[in-house]
């Protein structure tokens, strides 16, 4: 049986209700109930928890048509277009999948209604959502699923939380807190825009989400995590949307190319060594579900199954090794470890905590690193591979006041990350655990 999840001590991270810390690693697969057969969503899990995630963002009205054109099973989430007339079968359909996480030890991210049924600024609407039916929808949700302990409830989908809107999706959010106060949830908010600009003092939201979004290359998201991870009071917080692997930069695949590897790392490391607890992965043709029969949103190379194995999808789990292999609930952003702070695409991050520093290097290259900010005298050094979490060992670093560090290789692509090391620790090589959490 999955974990009760519940906010840290230090109001910074998510943990299991033992205190194990939880790393959050999600995949955003917005489509899951509307489109895929039970058998397709195991075949689906079961791909994702070998790469490491263990959260499925998954959207229970969802955005391509979802009250018009029904599931797999020929079902629709509610009767007439009434969300105050919910269709038992489909989120029994629902109830289902949830028990198949939870048999592999998976939470699910459930959003309640895509923002096109509250805000058609863009989409198909229509419209149906109010203060009213909005509390009430949500009331039911709340009843319907506050015994599965493998939930997540992420308010919002893709759309503001201001002006007309803040209203119904504050009223969505406080319905399915009224009947489940014992879940997690957050804001899935637009492009370029975080919970928190609406929402953080809200007692239904418990951490906040931001969408650094699809619009250009080397998007400074550590900027957003930095502003929600510096709010008070503090609340953990994630990049719920960051560009996806394969998804045209700003829709343009003629002329911008498309988003890769390396683009996924960057934005993934940038945010976690910024602070946030966790976060999001996310692949054009895996979000839509989509295959040969179904017409294409934007520019899609591979369908839905072939995009399981793209690089970038195998890579993060480096990632959450790495962060587990360590000190966890200490963990704070530094860059007043840096000596020389750079920009744009050859923006270091920092990190450290008890008896440990990361450094993240986009470009690889060289650091320069001040040492007076470090709180032991002889530290054993690393470079860690987030392609493939392997470890070259640097030996014995003695501390002076300036320590300078080179990277195997430079360039785009060649990103590293060095790890500091109190010799004293014991750590052993970074990104080795015994449990994977």
């Amino acid at each position: 049986m999955n974990s009760k999840l519940v906010i840290s001590q230090n109001r910074r991270f998510i943990q299991h209700e033992n205190s194990d810390p939880f790393f959050l690693l999600a995949d955003t697969a917005w489509e899951l109930f509307h489109r895929l057969t039970i058998e397709e969503i195991e075949f689906y899990l079961d791909t994702r928890k070998s790469q490491g995630f263990n959260v499925i963002q998954a959207v229970l009205i969802s955005e391509i048509d979802g009250l018009r054109i029904p599931n797999a099973y020929g079902q629709l989430p509610v009767f007439d277009m009434n969300p105050d007339k919910p269709n038992p079968e489909y989120f029994d359909f629902v109830g289902k999948v949830l028990l198949l996480a939870e048999s592999k030890k998976m939470y699910l991210a459930l959003v309640p209604t895509w923002g096109d049924k509250i805000d058609r600024v863009f989409g198909i609407g229509p419209e149906i959502f109010n203060t009213d039916n909005a509390y009430s929808y949500g009331k039911w949700l709340g009843r319907r699923f506050c015994k599965n302990p493998n939930i997540i409830w992420m308010n919002g989908g893709d759309r503001s939380g201001g002006g007309k809107n803040f209203a119904v999706w504050d009223a969505l959010g406080k319905g399915i807190k009224s009947e489940d106060p014992n879940h997690l949830m957050t804001f899935h908010p637009l492009g370029d825009a975080s919970s928190s600009m609406w929402f953080h003092d809200s007692d239904w939201l418990d951490f906040n989400s931001c969408q650094s979004g699809h619009s250009m290359r080397n998007f400074p998201n550590h900027m957003m995590i930095t502003y929600d991870y510096l709010r008070n009071p503090p609340k953990p917080c994630i990049d719920s949307e960051p560009r996806y692997e394969e998804h045209a930069v700003n829709w343009k695949p003629e002329e911008n190319g498309v988003f890769d590897d390396y683009d996924v790392r960057q934005a993934a490391y940038w945010s976690v060594f910024s602070g946030a607890c966790g976060h999001t992965y996310g692949t054009h043709p895996v979000w839509q579900m989509y295959d040969k029969q179904r017409e294409a949103i934007g520019y899609l190379k591979y369908t839905w199954k072939e995009a399981l194995h793209l690089k970038g999808a195998s890579q993060l789990i480096h990632l959450k090794k790495l962060m587990l292999s360590r000190p966890y609930f200490d963990r704070v952003p530094d860059q007043g470890l840096l000596v020389s702070p750079k920009v744009g695409d050859e923006h270091i991050r920092c990190t450290r905590g008890t008896g440990f520093v990361f450094c993240y290097l986009p470009m690889g290259g060289a650091i320069e690193l001040n040492a007076n900010t470090m709180n032991f005298d002889q530290a054993q050094g690393w470079w860690f591979d987030p392609r493939n979490g392997e470890t070259i060992s640097i030996g014995l670093c003695h501390k002076e006041d300036k320590m300078i560090f080179n990277a195997p290789s430079q360039g785009r692509g060649c990103d590293w990350v060095v790890v500091i090391d109190d010799d004293t620790a014991g750590f052993g090589k970074p990104g080795v655990i015994l449990e994977f959490l």
